[in-house]
């Protein structure tokens, strides 16, 4: 007869599945589980978080980076709530992640116990899977449909569990399920290529804007773009997918873009999305012949109206069209953009390369470049520093990854537990401002923890960036912006891992060179101007916005001096 416990029955079947960690805590309500998982330690391994929230934006980053499901688990009630966060960064950037979620003894559901929230209708948004299991007969076809579906739509399953559910034996091996997932193949229709073909072989001016959808379809995106002679904007999520230094990339597109690919998408008469929504129509051109291609029917079109819809898999109609469409030699748009972007880099390298004090972000990402190494994973985080990191960290040959559509504060470190874990042996580098880092600050002790060499740059202003600029962009006095003075490294110190706090550009070289010489978790700690990652043309209301904001702060408050007037206005310029 076949009696074996659910939790070690489940166990089995993550395994199975090849899910070699989970990030979590345990807990009254998971305590269960645990100890199934602890006798399976060496196969799947149980990372203990400070926080939920680590664990959930940790299994995220995990599931972008790899594209394998990544898994968190948490109790009931608070720990439960903890985890959303993490949860719909996942859902926010199509990420495939399982969270298995403790409830109250079956027999105390719906009593009002102790920690007894209602899972089911909090998940519900955030999930495509979410149920709550009301027998044990039931767990392990509900996990292996829970996983199923977190792949199928690149989504988030949740998977609640009573915990004496676990301790409660299976006595049959027999199951509704398998666990077994076929990714389905999607390939445009023959007369859809030609009529692509067509559309591209009349344009004069087509430019490239591709997405994370091109993750494996960098070198077919790069080898049609030649083909045609098309410039190439990344979104953001696609950083580091084609080289910064590749003479066709014109590198971001938006607010955190660059000049060249605003321009050039302004002048185009073709756009052809790859692997990308994009939805922020402020940026796209108004009336122009548009070629989407996604993976997902549903994307096409949705926000942006497109002339053809190619639904496929972006690598396989990558090739399919490039196959067809007649070669094109010297086209003057393209070679147009080409200088205009190699004249942005020379600026670029010209901030960068700057020796002044007080140190500002520029240098630290030159500074940075000197140590990363080919096939490095970059871990960025939201706020001032996803401009820096956008703008000026130039990548060849490195995996990027941030909270991209949520763009949730506190990613930076998160993402970096998850890439070394996926990536034991490669470098990994995560990059944050003081205020995201400060969010999730505690487990650096997790990376501590478990021995993880991550290097941590946190860019230390004393305040929140990005949120201090919004303010004076729409005429408004700063208020509860700054965040006072913290040693990072100090606190990398005490939590068992290297500090290195720099505070001038002398420090600079010295300092990062001691810090990636480390096999230890480290915490780079750059203390920078407070310096707006202004784009290089401002609009007229924004000049009405900040010149409103001079005037209250000068006249009325007296804030700020001369000398901080022009200097703002040099920047603003």
């Amino acid at each position: 007869m076949f009696d074996k416990r659910t939790g070690e029955v489940m166990t089995q079947q993550l395994i199975d599945w090849g899910v070699d960690h989970i990030y979590g805590m345990p807990g009254d309500s998971i305590n269960e589980l645990i100890d199934d998982l602890r006798k399976r330690e060496d196969e799947i391994n149980f990372l203990q978080v400070r926080h939920e929230e680590t664990g959930a934006l940790a299994a995220a980053a995990y599931a972008k980076l790899t594209g394998k499901l990544g898994v968190t688990l948490s109790i009931a009630g608070p720990g439960a709530v903890h985890l959303l966060n993490g949860l719909y960064d996942a859902k926010a950037d199509s990420a495939p992640v399982l969270a298995l979620v403790g409830q109250v003894h079956t027999e105390e559901v719906g009593t009002g116990a102790f920690q007894e929230i209602n899972l089911e209708r909090m998940f519900d948004d955030v999930s495509v899977f979410n149920k709550r299991a009301e027998t044990q007969e039931q767990l392990p076809d509900l996990l292996d449909q829970a996983i199923k579906e977190a792949y199928a739509h690149k989504g988030v399953s949740v998977l609640i569990v009573p915990d004496d559910l676990f301790a409660k034996k299976q006595t049959s091996q027999v199951r509704l399920t398998s666990g077994e997932y076929y990714k389905p193949e999607i390939f445009p229709a023959p007369n859809r290529i030609k009529e692509a073909r067509q559309l591209i072989e009349k344009a004069e001016k087509p430019i490239i804007l591709a997405g994370q959808g091109i993750r494996n379809a960098s070198n077919e995106l790069i080898q049609f773009a030649e083909t045609i002679q098309a410039p190439i904007v990344l979104s953001l999520l696609a950083k580091g997918m084609i080289p910064d230094n590749h003479p066709y990339c014109l590198g971001q597109h938006g607010q955190i873009g660059t000049k060249p690919a605003y321009h050039a998408m302004k002048e185009t008469d073709l756009l052809i999305l790859v692997g990308t929504q994009f939805p922020y129509r402020d940026f796209l051109p108004d009336g122009v012949t548009t070629i989407q291609i996604d993976n997902n029917p549903a994307h096409l079109g949705k926000y942006y109206p497109i002339t053809l819809g190619l639904a496929g898999d972006s690598k396989e109609t990558l090739e399919a069209i490039t196959e067809l469409v007649t070669p094109v030699e010297n086209r003057k748009y393209l070679e147009n953009y080409k200088e205009k972007m190699n004249n942005w880099r020379i600026a670029l390298q010209e901030e960068k390369r700057s020796q002044d004090d007080p140190l500002h972000a520029p240098q630290v990402m030159y500074e940075l470049e000197k140590h990363m190494k080919p096939g490095a994973v970059i871990s960025g985080d939201v706020g001032n520093v996803t401009v820096w990191v956008s703008r000026f960290l130039h990548l060849v040959n490195q995996k990027f990854i941030l909270s991209g559509w949520l763009a949730t504060m506190g990613s930076g470190l998160p993402g970096a537990i998850a890439a070394q874990k996926a990536y034991p042996d490669k470098q990994v580098i995560g990059i944050s401002g003081d205020g995201g880092f400060s969010m999730v600050m505690h487990d650096f002790v997790t990376a501590v923890k478990y021995d993880l060499p991550i290097k941590m740059v946190v860019l230390n202003n004393s305040k929140i960036g990005m949120i201090k600029y919004e303010q004076e962009q729409m005429g408004h006095l700063n208020y509860a912006t700054n965040l006072g003075e913290v040693d990072f490294a100090k606190f990398a110190e005490a939590c068992g891992g290297e500090g290195y706090r720099i505070q001038s550009y002398e420090e600079l070289e010295s300092k990062m060179k001691q810090a990636f010489v480390s096999n230890k978790p480290v915490i780079i700690d750059v203390v920078i101007e407070d310096q707006a990652p202004l784009p290089g043309k401002i609009d007229y209301q924004s000049a009405v916005n900040f010149s409103k904001y001079i005037v209250k702060e000068f006249f009325e408050n007296g804030n700020l001096d001369l000398p901080d007037i022009k200097k703002s206005i040099q920047r603003l310029t």
